[in-house]
């Protein structure tokens, strides 16, 4: 089959990005499809040479590169949306390129056959109206800009999500229900991602623990939180910086991977007094190096569709602590594999569950070998699997529509 698969960039630095690069490696490799991938960078993917029209080439996966331009994201998302389109066109009525279906990880283009949801716009938009009143007076302008990027995206998702016509996956059932509640979307295929457990694993952690911690100077007797990814405000940052203060007592210190400015969490720690016990480090290829480091991976998110970072901890073997609002929250066992906060906003709450594994190294220990043992259920193959299922029933409704 050939596809046409539109995302923004690709690469393995980022949760949503990583799972789709898993994603077309074995639609490509296993199930042989033809991918014809529209995007504006790609990393850390296998790419073959672009052989233009003519017979179907199977198990390959083409970059079709689509300009890009600086800018707010308003205006580079409506560039994105307009060029992929105006490209894919091009390369179907002059250069022959003729895909079967159009394959998109979220709101990327208007005439997708599949979805792959991994976020809704319409559950962060309210988020973004929280936080607007948390910090009344402060960034206007930013608040602005926001306001309208959001209008943009869930007018979008309207017109998507809600046309029968399109397959739409999703992560977790949290997702689902969210697809059920804001389009009436009660079809969608829950398909939670997967862990790469050669990559992702407590020998591997282990191996590389000691001069990870060495390179960021952290001792011994130090206990490494970790919480990777961007949106840190929506992913908890406050909570956990607020919990900091309250272990002055304990050598506990944040590590923070991720592309958001840090600025506003610098102040932050600063007025708290916890700036020194903080690391912040821009995200990259080789996230095994921050696993590696930590021994508690922490992210009490306001909202979170699956929360892949987490998964991939727990493969490594380190204690979690997640939130009832991350959509991987259905598929652990609280107090068991993971620790799962009711109320992400719970500062109280998650600095007692911070210190008890603090404490207790025999509890690090048992609930990081539960967590490894239950990531193994989560593989790129069975989400493979299923996500090739939908799309063949994708194939065979509009053969025959």
């Amino acid at each position: 089959m050939r596809l046409a698969v539109v995302s923004p960039f690709v690469d393995r630095r980022h949760g949503t990005e990583r799972a789709l690069a898993e994603l077309l490696e074995r639609l490509a490799r296993v199930y042989h499809c033809e991918i014809h991938l529209y995007a504006q960078r790609v990393e850390d993917l296998a790419l073959d040479r672009q052989v233009p029209g003519g017979p179907q080439k199977s198990g390959a996966i083409f970059w079709h590169k689509i300009p890009s331009v600086p800018g707010p994201h308003l205006l580079r998302f409506v560039w994105w949306l307009v060029m992929n389109s105006v490209c894919r066109g091009w390369d179907r009525r002059i250069r022959g390129i003729s895909c079967e279906l159009v394959l998109s990880p979220g709101i990327n283009c208007l005439d997708a056959d599949v979805v792959l949801v991994h976020a809704i716009f319409h559950r962060l938009q309210e988020l973004a109206k929280e936080e607007d009143r948390e910090t009344a007076g402060v960034g206007w302008l930013r608040r602005f800009h926001r306001r309208w990027y959001y209008a943009l995206l869930t007018g979008l998702e309207r017109r998507i999500y809600s046309n029968p016509k399109v397959g739409l996956a999703c992560v977790s059932s949290r997702t689902a229900g969210q697809l059920e509640k804001y389009f009436g979307r009660g079809d969608a295929r829950v398909i939670p991602n997967g862990v790469n457990a050669a990559q992702f694993s407590p020998a591997a952690r282990l191996a590389r623990r000691e001069r990870t911690r060495v390179s960021r100077r952290f001792r011994d007797e130090d206990i490494v939180l970790l919480l990777i990814g961007n949106d840190w405000h929506n992913k908890g940052l406050p909570a956990i910086l607020e919990a900091l203060a309250r272990l002055s007592d304990r050598p506990v210190k944040l590590l923070i991977v991720g592309n958001d400015a840090p600025t506003e969490s610098r102040s932050m720690a600063k007025r708290l007094g916890v700036l020194e016990r903080c690391v912040w480090e821009q995200s990259c290829a080789d996230i095994m190096d921050a696993y590696a480091a930590a021994d508690v991976y922490i992210s009490p998110s306001r909202e979170d569709s699956f929360g892949l970072p987490v998964a991939e901890a727990m493969a490594c073997g380190l204690p979690v602590i997640t939130s009832a609002f991350a959509g991987i929250s259905s598929f652990v066992h609280d107090g068991t594999d993971s620790f799962v906060l009711r109320d992400p906003r719970d500062v109280e709450s998650l600095a007692k569950l911070i210190r008890l594994l603090c404490e207790q190294e025999e509890l690090r220990s048992r609930i990081g070998k539960a967590a490894a043992k239950t990531a193994l259920e989560w593989t790129w193959e069975s989400n493979a699997a299923a996500v090739w299922e939908l799309v063949q029933e994708a194939g065979a409704r509009k053969h025959f529509s």
